[in-house]
């Protein structure tokens, strides 16, 4: 088992839940902050800091300071203006943290102070609009934030209204809408990564399971393939949710929830193909979350539901179970340093 160390942040709300968020090599993983329900971490890029998501009805997001033995010392939240935040990240300047209130629909964009601690919002935009799936397209559902290579431009990505909403972040922290893609209706866009290199973009529907693989110039995407996450024929309901990119370019990585497995894809040459080429069990029940060790030789795969993390070794894209998987409450985001 890898001795790496991970943050955990775990469901505080469901029966059985932690306490919020752990700390330490996988097998020794201890509790070092109490917040209720820190479904998304992200550390900024000097290491000194970790944001998390509080994700319930008045959301927030907290700010801690890491200490050198990887304890967390809280330094202040604000409020979102949200309901359910369930995911962050730092723009590449490190001044703002931006954020995606789930079941509100909306993007906070909040100022990071220089001590860390998180600073006035400084701009809010609400995203409107519907799908056909009347169950979970009732309204926008924002559900990731994500940043291009270049840093240039910022993408919010809604499930409810299938939209992927492409912009630029000023000096002064405001969003200024440069162009939307619509994913087919009913998808349910969910999360996106960049190819490292080619112009290329790819998202995971939680809907449809699908993954939809886009060309990308200057802020704007066009889809060119439309692939499945599962096997074809496969039985029962089926919900994808994390999606990651080797650093190479050369494979995709998504979680199927329902199915309860890894999907792994390689990608063409160019970046602007995929093909699904292994489906390994997630190592549980529920894989919300997947996660590269920092080795990029390793994943790890948070299966929610059974409370275990589950760790994968990655050889010429292929994924084997490394281990039985380690127990922790509710896991649903990994973040190793």
């Amino acid at each position: 088992m890898t001795s790496e160390r991970i943050y955990v942040g775990s469901y505080t709300s469901q029966a059985g839940g932690g306490d919020g968020i752990a700390f330490g090599p996988l097998d020794g993983i201890e509790t070092v902050a109490t917040i209720a329900d820190p479904s998304f971490l992200v550390i900024s890029a000097d290491g000194r800091f970790l944001y998390a998501t509080d994700e319930e009805d008045n959301g927030k997001v907290a700010a801690f300071a890491i200490q050198p033995d990887g304890g967390l010392e809280f330094l202040n939240n604000q409020p979102t203006g949200g309901v359910h935040p369930c995911h962050l990240d730092i723009d590449p300047s490190g001044r703002y943290l931006l954020s995606a209130n789930y079941t509100s629909g909306s993007v906070a964009v909040h100022a990071l102070n220089d001590d860390g601690s998180v600073g006035e919002r400084a701009d809010f935009v609400q995203r409107s609009g519907t799908g056909p799936n009347a169950e979970r397209q009732e309204g926008p559902h924002a559900h990731q934030i994500a940043f291009d290579p270049a840093g240039a431009y910022v993408f919010d990505i809604d499930l409810g209204s299938d939209t992927v909403y492409s912009s630029t972040l000023g000096e002064d922290g405001v969003l200024h809408e440069v162009d939307q893609l619509r994913i087919h209706p009913g998808a349910g866009p969910r999360h996106m990564v960049f190819h490292p290199t080619a112009d290329a973009a790819y998202v995971i529907n939680e809907l449809d399971s699908t993954l939809t693989v886009c060309s990308y110039s200057d802020g704007k995407l066009q889809v060119v393939q439309t692939a499945s996450t599962r096997p074809a024929d496969s039985p029962g309901e089926n919900f994808p949710a994390e999606l990651l990119i080797s650093a190479d370019g050369r494979f995709l990585y998504g979680s199927n929830r329902g199915d309860n497995t890894v999907a792994v894809f390689a990608i063409g040459a160019d970046g602007q193909s995929v093909e699904l080429v292994q489906t390994i069990s997630s190592g549980g029940d529920w894989p919300r979350h997947l996660a590269f060790g920092n080795d990029g030789k390793t994943l790890y795969a948070a299966n929610e539901r059974s409370d275990q993390i589950a760790t994968f070794s990655i050889d010429n894209g292929q994924l084997t179970a490394q281990g039985e998987p380690v127990s922790w409450p509710k896991p649903v985001c990994i973040l190793p340093i």
